[in-house]
């Protein structure tokens, strides 16, 4: 019966208007880029992909996961950022405009309807296009482009609901998403898997981060060097995948799929096609079909060559769809 439900593809509208200035790498031709490659796709993904457009999450949604004060920081900068015309910097790399709190709020929503929508049987799988990213915001800081980590609520949310007791999240991002670690590092019920270029920012994921207190043995981190063999990343991905499954027994997968890793990105370093995405994703697919109903949702991450992303994008929401590369 699942394979006769259509995929669901979810963009909160705002998220097109998270404005970080376009000599910003996370701008936003971004989701520009993967509307046109889906747009481009439509003949292969005709009556399998549908188009959602959810609602927003609130604040407490986004408080599951995060302190009052990380929440009363970014809409402060937003407000500034209102004030003025122009985008505000949190730190270095993380900028809001004024349209950045209901984007971030929107975005939290749109991954929230996902899962909620997967388990209450109205879509097969769901992928979210979501903006901004979440991996890399923290309990308590918002960094790396990222103001609310989307997945981490999702995660929690389901729980909270009773939806699902174990999650696996899985993490190909280049970047080690160190938000998400950081939210899970003690909870024995969501096991965070993550393949990342190392060392690369921001600095964490060693191979010896492997959880704390009840929550030891429950993240895997799988370091790797610059330009990794493709051959090398799948079979090295399909292992810590059947590892990460057998310890964790999830009821629920959740994928941060950072675009980042395919070959030219010019914050990565890796040499993925946007073929070996949709062959990761067909084997989340093919492990959560063995262990949780089919249950996935991908969320995106990073990605800064947007034609590149586009592809890519395209790869992973034909895996999700059941369609080949071939058609």
């Amino acid at each position: 019966m699942a394979e006769s439900l259509p995929t669901a593809f979810l963009m909160h509208p705002s998220a097109v208007l998270h404005d970080t200035g376009w000599g910003h790498p996370e701008h936003q031709g971004r989701l520009r880029a993967i509307a046109s490659a889906l747009k481009a796709d439509l003949v292969a993904l005709h009556g399998k992909v549908v188009q959602v457009e959810p609602e927003a999450g609130s604040k407490e949604d986004v408080a599951l996961v995060h302190e009052g004060a990380l929440i009363e920081t970014v809409r402060e900068a937003v407000d500034q950022a209102r004030e003025w015309g122009q985008p505000a910097a949190i730190d270095a790399d993380t900028r809001v405009s004024g349209a950045s709190w209901e984007a971030a709020l929107g975005t939290v929503g749109a991954g929230l309807e996902a899962v909620h929508g997967v388990v209450a049987g109205r879509y097969r799988s769901a992928f979210v296009a979501a903006r901004p990213p979440g991996h890399h915001a923290t309990p308590g800081r918002a960094m790396g482009f990222c103001l609310f980590n989307n997945i981490a609520t999702a995660a929690a949310r389901l729980r909270d609901r009773g939806e699902a007791e174990r999650v696996l999240i899985v993490d190909w991002d280049v970047h080690h998403g160190n938000g998400t670690q950081d939210c899970f590092y003690e909870d024995p019920d969501v096991f965070f898997l993550s393949l990342h270029q190392y060392p690369h920012y921001p600095g964490t994921g060693a191979a010896d981060e492997t959880g704390r207190g009840r929550g030891e043995g429950f993240t895997l981190n799988v370091p790797l060097s610059p330009r990794t063999p493709r051959q090398d990343y799948l079979r090295v991905f399909g292992m810590a995948l059947e590892t990460a499954v057998s310890r964790s027994e999830p009821d629920f997968i959740l994928v941060s799929s950072g675009f980042d890793v395919l070959a030219g990105d010019p914050l990565g370093g890796q040499l993925l096609e946007p073929g070996d995405l949709h062959r990761t994703t067909r084997m989340v697919m093919e492990a959560a079909d063995r262990c949780c109903g089919g249950r996935v949702v991908v969320f995106l991450e990073g990605g800064y060559d947007p034609q590149r992303t586009g592809a890519g994008c395209v790869a992973v929401i034909r895996a999700l769809a059941g369609v080949s590369m071939d058609v």
